[in-house]
């Protein structure tokens, strides 16, 4: 498979300040460009870096160069030497795919095949809707790599169509060996808006122009609960985009669903999802409004639903927004407590990464009690099975399931 004119790649030596030798026997695949104190040679996007610890000279781990990023080296392999070749690729791509294999047993064919870091791909996710697989590249280290690993997740993953996704850091950079954004790299592809199955519920992803490769595919286990615990059942759902949770709740027989979200766009795709499954029972009503405005709002009405569920986007994507991100959280909690009846059910979540779990948990519990409510926890959820974590860093979604009374 020739997508790009073969790049070659050489291969360079550097030793690490101690701390960060720490890090790296750590298995965190991350150096930093201070972290460097001895380096060989100069080095291109997507040489390969041997890592040598500096008592005994010995091999640490290996990985990607990568000059335009405050992260310099990517790391893909610890511990004993290996050669980073076509055969490495295949391997670890297998290795992806066999953890998904129990979640391609269940009616669904959309899933993350490759979650960066976290298979050892570092800055490369793959995700598939269908037939489709899209790429979404974060870093020019791998287009040197790129013509065999699209030749190995093609034929792992039987898809018949490959669209690549560039990061707007990589689309800043201007043109990339003739590469675009939304670019249809394999096959062809009959339309940019793709229909997939998740827990046998018809969703939409549109893989050239959508959030990140389309779609949000990791809070798929909880949209498959609040399916669950939907019958009969009033829900509201905050933040909603293209309506994941609200689909699955009238899917699961609610009576009626709330969808708000501050994007008309993201309301319509919405409804376009939940015109795709036919649902004879339970009303839909979109809100295009802001979130703390549109539950204020319903406060004054005296609104009550069965369920509410507030997944709002990430609050801090950067280091100075964290107390902004927390604040945020403790609001939420408390305007989505006022609105959920007597027993009924609340269920935050937070995508911020840099807001841990313990933090996020405890400031959704204690914001319920400033409400004069209690609660009782019924379940607390993190990833999918197709976002698995290998460090810190990586674990960044966190769901509470809260019975208010």
């Amino acid at each position: 498979m020739n997508i790009i004119p073969n790049i070659p790649i050489k291969t360079i030596a550097i030793k690490l300040k101690p701390s960060a030798e720490k890090m790296v026997k750590r298995r965190h695949p991350w150096i930093f460009e201070d972290s460097i104190i001895k380096q060989n040679k100069e080095g291109n996007a997507g040489d390969l870096v041997v890592v040598y610890d500096n008592k005994k000279n010995n091999f640490l781990a290996c990985g990607l160069y990568d000059p335009y990023s405050p992260i310099r080296v990517k790391l893909l392999h610890y511990g004993k030497p290996t050669k980073i070749n076509e055969g490495w690729f295949e391997e670890t791509i297998f290795k992806a795919y066999k953890l998904r294999i129990p979640l391609l047993d269940t009616d669904t064919n959309s899933y993350r095949l490759v979650f960066g870091e976290n298979d050892y791909l570092p800055g490369c996710i793959v995700d598939v809707y269908n037939q489709v697989l899209v790429i979404k590249l974060y870093s020019q280290i791998w287009f040197p790599y790129l013509n065999y690993i699209v030749e190995y997740l093609v034929a792992i993953s039987g898809c018949s169509t490959v669209v690549l996704r560039l990061s707007r850091l990589l689309q800043s950079k201007g043109v990339l060996y003739d590469l675009k954004d939304g670019q249809v790299i394999f096959g062809i592809l009959e339309d940019e808006v793709v229909v997939f199955r998740e827990h046998g519920v018809l969703f939409s992803a549109n893989v050239i122009k959508g959030h990140k490769t389309g779609y949000f595919l990791d809070h798929r286990h909880n949209r498959k609960r609040v399916g669950e615990l939907s019958q009969e059942k009033t829900v509201l759902d905050v933040f909603s985009y293209a309506g994941g949770f609200s689909v699955h709740a009238l899917a699961g027989g609610a009576k009626e669903v709330v969808s708000l979200d501050i994007s008309k766009q993201a309301l319509d795709m919405a409804k376009e999802n939940v015109n795709l499954n036919r649902i004879p029972y339970g009303k839909h009503k979109v809100i295009v409004a802001d979130a703390f405005e549109g539950l204020q709002n319903m406060i004054n009405a005296k609104k009550k639903f069965d369920i509410v569920v507030i997944d709002p986007p990430s609050f801090a994507k950067r280091e100075n927004e964290i107390d902004k991100a927390k604040n945020c959280y403790a609001r939420l909690a408390r305007l989505g407590a006022q609105l959920v009846v007597h027993n009924g059910l609340l269920i935050l979540a937070s995508c911020s990464s840099r807001v841990v779990k313990e933090d996020f948990f405890k400031i959704s519990e204690d914001n319920i009690l400033d409400t004069g409510k209690t609660f009782k926890v019924l379940e607390k959820t993190t990833h999918d099975i197709d976002h698995p974590i290998n460090f810190a860093e990586g674990a960044y979604l966190k769901c509470g399931y809260y019975r208010v009374f």
